[in-house]
Order: C-alpha cells, then sequence, then structure tokens
C-alpha cells in the first residue's frame, strides 16, 4: 500500500539524533493492518533504546515508538472488519498460543510483539501492527479529547491500571506512588478512582500540586524529608484515614533509583510493593526488609490487551485526565523534542502527533 507523504523517525544508532526516512508501501499481513498514526507518546523506555544502549529485538535502524493511537486505513484478508475503525493499540501484543499465554500470563509471553521494540513504531504517519488486540475507541469522543491524546493509554495508563489490578486496590486500601509524572500521575486518579486513600510522593512540587487535584490525599517532597519522617506521614495519614490496616499499597513509578529506595523505604508490615518504573542503573537495597516486614515485591510489565477497554472507560467517564499530564508537538520535531525528553527537559508526557491531512478527530 503505497501512502502519500507517508514518513517516520527512526533510530540508526545509539546516542544519535532520530532521523526522517520516507516509508516504503506498507503491505499488511493477513492477520495485520495499517493504522494512519494520531499520536504516539514517547516513553522512557524508548529513551532507554536510544540512550541507554538497550538493544532492541528488531536490529536498527527501528521506529521507536509504542504508545500508538490512530485509524485504521488498511487490513489483511483475515481482519478487514477493522478498516475505519479508531484504535488504541496494544504496547504489547502477546502471541496468545505459548505456555505463558495458556496459562493466564500473557505479559511474559516470549513471543510477543512490541512496537518500535519488535518492529517499527509508532514515530511516523502509519505504521503495521498485529490486529490482534487492538482497542477500539468509541466515537464522536467528547469535545477537547482528540484520537492522539488517548495514545498514552497503551501503556501510561494501562500500565498502572494493570499493576493496580494486580494488587487489588479497593476502598480499603492506602496507596502509595513514588513517582507522579506521567505514569504514576494516572495511577494516582485511577487507585483514587477504585476509592483507595491516596499518597503522592516526588522530589517535584509542580508534580505534586499536580497530583492534589487529581485524587491525592496527601503529597509528600521526599527531597525534603527524612526517610524516617517521610514514612511516619505515611503511616500517620493511613492511621486518620482508617484504611490501610492489613499493609500499604505502594508503587514505584518514577523508574529512578532515587524513586527505588524510597518506595522500599516505605516498606511496613504486609505492604505490597509494586515496581513499575525501569531505570537501566543499579540500586543497593537490604533485601531483608522484606523478610522482616513479611512483605511482597512484584514487578510489571504492560498490561493484556483484554484489560485496554477497562483502562479506556475511566478516561472516557471523565475519572482519569490525560490532558493535564501530556503535551503536543508535530511529528516532524521529533528529533528535537526526544533529545529534550532524554535529558528531563520536558517533564509532562510528550505526544507526538503527525499532521492530519484534514482528516477531523
Amino acid at each position: 500500500m503505497r501512502l502519500e507523504g507517508a514518513h517516520g523517525y527512526r533510530l540508526t544508532a545509539t546516542g544519535k539524533p532520530l532521523e526522517r526516512y520516507e516509508l516504503a508501501p506498507l503491505e499488511p499481513g493477513p492477520d495485520e493492518v495499517i493504522v494512519e498514526t494520531a499520536g504516539c507518546g514517547i516513553c522512557h523506555t524508548d529513551v532507554g533504546f536510544a540512550v541507554d544502549g538497550i538493544p532492541t529485538r528488531k536490529p536498527l535502524p527501528i521506529v521507536l515508538g509504542h504508545e500508538i493511537s490512530g485509524y485504521v486505513v488498511a487490513a489483511g484478508d483475515h481482519v478487514t472488519e477493522w478498516i475505519g475503525r479508531s484504535v488504541v493499540v496494544p504496547a504489547v501484543v502477546p502471541c496468545e498460543r505459548c505456555p505463558a499465554c495458556l496459562a493466564g500470563r500473557p505479559t511474559i509471553c516470549r513471543n510477543q510483539f512490541m512496537p518500535g521494540n519488535d518492529g517499527d513504531g509508532g514515530f511516523a504517519t502509519h505504521v503495521r501492527v498485529p490486529a490482534r488486540g487492538l482497542c477500539v475507541v468509541p466515537q464522536p469522543l467528547a469535545q477537547g479529547m482528540g484520537l492522539e491524546l488517548l495514545s498514552v493509554i497503551a501503556d501510561a495508563v494501562t500500565t498502572p491500571w494493570e499493576a493496580i489490578r494486580r494488587a487489588a486496590v479497593s476502598g480499603d486500601d492506602v496507596a502509595v506512588f513514588v513517582g507522579v509524572g506521567g505514569v504514576g500521575g494516572f495511577g494516582v486518579q485511577i487507585a483514587a478512582a477504585l476509592g483507595a486513600a491516596v499518597v503522592a510522593v516526588d522530589i517535584d512540587n509542580e508534580g505534586l500540586a499536580l497530583a492534589s487535584k487529581h485524587g491525592a490525599g496527601l503529597t509528600l517532597n521526599s527531597a525534603t524529608l527524612s526517610e524516617k519522617d517521610l514514612k511516619g506521614a505515611v503511616r500517620n495519614f493511613a492511621k486518620q484515614s482508617g484504611r490501610g490496616g492489613i499493609g500499604l499499597k505502594i508503587f514505584e513509578t518514577s523508574g529512578t533509583t532515587g524513586g527505588q529506595q524510597t518506595a522500599f523505604g516505605l516498606l511496613d508490615f504486609g505492604a505490597y510493593l509494586a515496581v513499575v518504573g525501569y531505570t537501566a542503573r543499579k540500586v543497593e537495597l537490604r533485601l531483608s526488609n522484606l523478610m522482616a516486614f513479611d512483605a511482597t515485591a512484584r514487578g510489571n510489565w504492560g498490561c493484556p490487551p483484554e484489560q485496554y477497554p477497562a483502562a479506556l472507560d475511566l478516561v472516557l467517564k471523565g475519572k482519569v485526565a490525560i490532558a493535564p499530564y501530556v503535551e503536543e508537538h508535530s511529528l516532524d520535531n521529533a528529533p528535537e523534542i526526544f533529545e529534550a525528553v532524554a535529558r528531563h527537559a520536558i517533564r509532562r508526557r510528550v505526544i507526538l502527533k503527525p499532521e492530519r491531512n484534514g482528516r477531523g478527530q
């Protein structure tokens, strides 16, 4: 399928700026679709591939980007019913056939497809992806909510959703989020929507102020508090709320060594620690604290596609606000915007948005 003006920005080597290139004709396989990109979020995983040298499964060059929303403009012979639909593309698509998938653990499927890792991703006007697991976005959307805004559901919203679901967060819980940028900010809102009393911990007062407007009952700047005082403040909040009696639900969503140390330092009796953020750097911890507090720690990788509609529903019902946590930039500014994200010059989640050529939202 030849696409007029179709182009993308690809990584050719670690540490090099993203490079523009013209897309070759894209032909969907029998079970694949071509999605015209409405928006694609920039994730710290993308930065890990481009800057930290974490290898992608598809050899370079590769188009990064796994937070994708858009319009299905072509489909393979087996999936023609998708043509014309607005969709969110899952960040990770399991195979549904391997032992892990059949055992109900699709997030550890070793045959999974991740756009921007196993194949070209969404830093482009168009992308070819499996039809399997696509999440339909009902139209029309509410005023002021473009399809591009929903791209971050594919990771920044569904990843904390799945971590919170696994932790069985409810109205009986105190949920603590360490790092309340994109992923953590959405996590705060999801936990609050489920009825939990929520604590937001960060080193950025602006982010904490935003969290307080969107579900956090207590905000704490860990840069200004000792570990003892931080833990004491959380304990007092839990006591006053009358919740969290069995143990805190702690979510490390900063993806930094400092955040990981802070989250681990908050462990208390019966606590549950979910590691959601990612960093390639090492951190020194006293692992025996898990034993001493009879606590639980669990890693969280992505979200099964079947959970996407529930996360999308929270957004469409206004229980999770995306707009305050993101900023949009033209796809054609991808090289400089990506570089700014990599050096932490932009705090909000960035959505790269191709020109729509007249298509409505």
